[in-house]
């Protein structure tokens, strides 16, 4: 190990990749567990994916930049230790996928050479620090926020506080009030401000999406920016204290503020100020505030464009160009479809970039790339030469430009495709729906499950994998969701559920909405203004065809960018830095049901919301089966079996017989009397057997 990180000169980084190394060793003769080896690594950015015996490396980018240099050693590294492709991620991180456990060491010493640090780039810490793509050049921008998020990442990268917290800490910062960094999802939201000539921040905390999102709550309209690392530490420090640890899925920081409410979290904050070991001068802030001296015409956009007569060219120079608040240069967005690009596409952008823009590239969070302060003259160079190298498309930011997370290719907890579906319905909208390349008001986003690293819960136009069963077969499934997206100073949607589909539906479903929105809007109508006035319900009516199950076909039930009949494979998650099993997945599948059931009753569809808290009675009940080793198959032979055993195993459960409790589904007429006792009762039984759950595993563990 001596020989690879000799020219690493940071001994605390020496240090760090010498003592991953004596983990795995140590972890492979059996002397590490295998949760405590998997804290360690994670937060070494080394994370297991659903194949056997391969590891993701997840690259820490603050903020998504990356010179010329890095992205070389990226792109190198890639090849030698991985299989030549790189991953964008929403948090402006790049994975690479297939890497030996037994080669991580080296491939971080590699990476530390050119500054590039895997360091909790998983894991139950502070993760990678995101800000707008645009900081530094925005012409709406109160002042550039990049050197404040890069201040961020590095003071508290390495805090002892940080390191095993109860889940993950996002953080985020916008350039404007439009909040384009999308405060409003983290733990953690700023949005620059100037008051009386003193720069600050709003501050909003507590949000984040997943299985339950939550929108973010302002903690301070203005926070100077002197108070900006003292407040965000004593809040970890707080959350350290405070965060659940036993029930993960109750860990966020935005579950403790929602229990505490905001006012009181904030107070225990202020108390924890005296701990913080903030001096002022460790703001060491370098704003650069370019002013660059444009030398020649300066041409604006709409000049350029018309000068243009390549029709082609001109299309991309509308999507994807955008005028730079340093006069007279642009800024070009490269779309990468679902965010994955060839090492040698990286290492031929390098060149470009060596040539015609700055020594300063960010990746976006929605998997593209920025390259700034191009000249004018050198904007069609630029083109053609992206357009040798795969990186000419248009429509960034358009419905054409989908986000999308690898979903089963290989993450553990993928339920079905999430990266074919994207190219398909991208495929769809370029060749159907042409002139929506120019649209930037809706954005399609899709996940492999409902944890939403492909956000879509922010998604005009969402979708997340999910399954169903039909004649005794699993059938791959996508919820659809709609009206999510930014309002702008810290306001956000999260995207409503609105119907489950057949995965292979899912470009009639795109067909179904983009159709109807054309037909139905109103003049100068967004979409989530449309989708507001028309109601859930109205779209769950336009999707309703669509489920019918009496149509399937056989390759209904193979998932997209497969071949074998599709079966559900979800197995251990560790996108939350710690283990997520099925049974805990289950639940939260029961919870979604029994919300489904709720908004159901809502809407008066008694059947739907019987059938839907039945479903979710079934699914904890299995649960509770798989925790103690009793295969289940059916949900007749689930309900028969916790007969069996709940006498001696499930001491929570008070009816005589669980099948006379929970099969009146068919003995009863679907009324709303009937719908709203079945369902409070179906959900007392899946909150109360997940107490009894915790306080078995806390009995266990004393």
């Amino acid at each position: 190990m001596e020989s690879f990180i000799s020219e690493i000169e940071n001994p605390i980084v020496r240090k760090d990749i010498v003592e991953l190394g004596k983990k795995i060793a140590a972890h492979k003769n059996g002397q590490i567990d295998d949760d405590k080896f998997r804290s360690l690594r994670l937060a070494r950015g080394v994370y297991g994916q659903r194949q056997q015996g391969v590891q993701m490396i997840r690259i820490k980018l603050p903020f998504g930049k990356v010179t010329v240099n890095q992205l070389t050693r990226i792109a190198d590294v890639a090849d030698k230790y991985s299989t030549g492709t790189l991953h964008i991620t929403t948090r402006q991180d790049i994975q690479i996928h297939y890497v030996s456990l037994d080669r991580t060491p080296e491939l971080w010493s590699e990476l530390e050479k050119d500054d590039v640090t895997l360091r909790e780039a998983c894991g139950n810490t502070v993760r990678n620090v995101t800000a707008s793509s645009i900081a530094g050049i925005d012409k709406h921008e109160p002042f550039d926020v990049a050197p404040y998020a890069d201040l961020v990442f590095r003071y508290f990268l390495r805090k002892p506080f940080g390191q095993e917290l109860g889940r993950k800490i996002k953080i985020s910062f916008s350039s404007n009030d439009t909040d384009d960094a999308c405060s409003f999802i983290h733990d953690f939201g700023f949005i620059p401000k100037v008051e009386n000539g003193v720069k600050g921040f709003k501050v909003l905390v507590g949000g984040g999406l997943g299985a339950q999102p939550f929108l973010a709550k302002v903690a301070f309209d203005f926070l100077p920016v002197e108070g900006l690392l003292p407040f965000i530490e004593a809040s970890i420090r707080v959350f350290d204290r405070y965060g659940e640890r036993n029930s993960r899925h109750k860990a966020r920081m935005k579950y403790i503020i929602s229990k505490l409410g905001i006012e009181a979290f904030l107070e225990i904050v202020e108390e924890e100020r005296l701990a913080v070991q903030y001096q002022d001068s460790d703001l060491k802030i370098v704003e650069q505030n370019r002013e660059n001296v444009f030398e020649g015409k300066v041409v604006t956009k709409d000049e350029y464009l018309n000068s243009v007569t390549n029709f082609s060219y001109k299309k991309w120079v509308q999507t994807n160009v955008i005028e730079q608040k340093q006069t007279g240069y642009f800024a070009v967005f490269l779309k990468v479809l679902i965010g994955n690009f060839s090492t040698d596409q990286a290492r031929e952008l390098a060149d470009v970039v060596s040539k015609y823009g700055e020594d300063d590239i960010r990746f976006t969070i929605d998997q593209s790339i920025l390259l700034k302060y191009i000249r004018p003259e050198n904007l069609e160079k630029l083109y053609n030469e992206l357009k040798v190298i795969g990186l000419a498309a248009i429509g960034y930011n358009s419905v054409a430009d989908i986000t999308a997370c690898p979903g089963t290719d290989t993450c553990n907890l993928g339920i079905s495709d999430s990266t074919t579906v994207a190219k398909v319905i991208e495929s769809v909208v370029v060749d159907e729906y042409p002139e929506l390349v120019f649209n930037q008001d809706i954005k399609i986003k899709i996940s492999g499950c409902m944890n939403s690293c492909g956000q879509h819960g922010l998604a005009q136009i969402g979708f997340h994998g999910s399954s169903q069963k039909v004649d005794g077969k699993t059938l791959p499934a996508l919820q659809v969701l709609l009206g999510g997206g930014r309002v702008g100073d810290g306001v956000g949607r999260i995207a409503e559920k609105v119907i489950k589909v057949p995965s292979k539906r899912v470009l009639n479903v795109v067909r179904f909405l983009l159709n109807d929105y054309e037909l139905e809007k109103l003049e100068n109508e967004s979409f989530n203004e449309y989708y507001d006035r028309k109601s859930n319900k109205y779209f769950y009516d336009l999707l309703k065809p669509l489920t019918d199950v009496s149509t399937l076909k056989d390759e209904d039930f193979i998932d997209w960018g497969h071949e074998e009949q599709f079966k559900t494979q979800i197995g251990v998650g560790e996108c939350a830095g710690v283990m997520i099993d099925l049974v805990g997945t289950l639940i939260f599948d029961a919870e979604e049901k029994l919300d489904n059931a709720f908004n159901s009753l809502a809407e008066d569809r008694f059947a739907a919301a019987i059938y839907h808290a039945y479903s979710g009675a079934v699914q904890t009940a299995k649960a509770l089966l798989l925790e103690e080793k009793v295969k289940c198959n059916t949900q007749i032979g689930i309900i028969n079996d916790f007969d069996l055993h709940k006498n001696d195993k499930f001491s929570f459960f008070k009816h005589a017989s669980f099948s006379d409790f929970i099969l009146r589904i068919n003995k009863s007429k679907a009324s709303k009397e009937f719908a709203e006792k079945y369902f409070i009762e179906m959900k007392n039984f899946t909150d109360e057997a997940k107490i009894f759950r915790e306080f078995k595993k806390q009995s266990n563990e004393k």
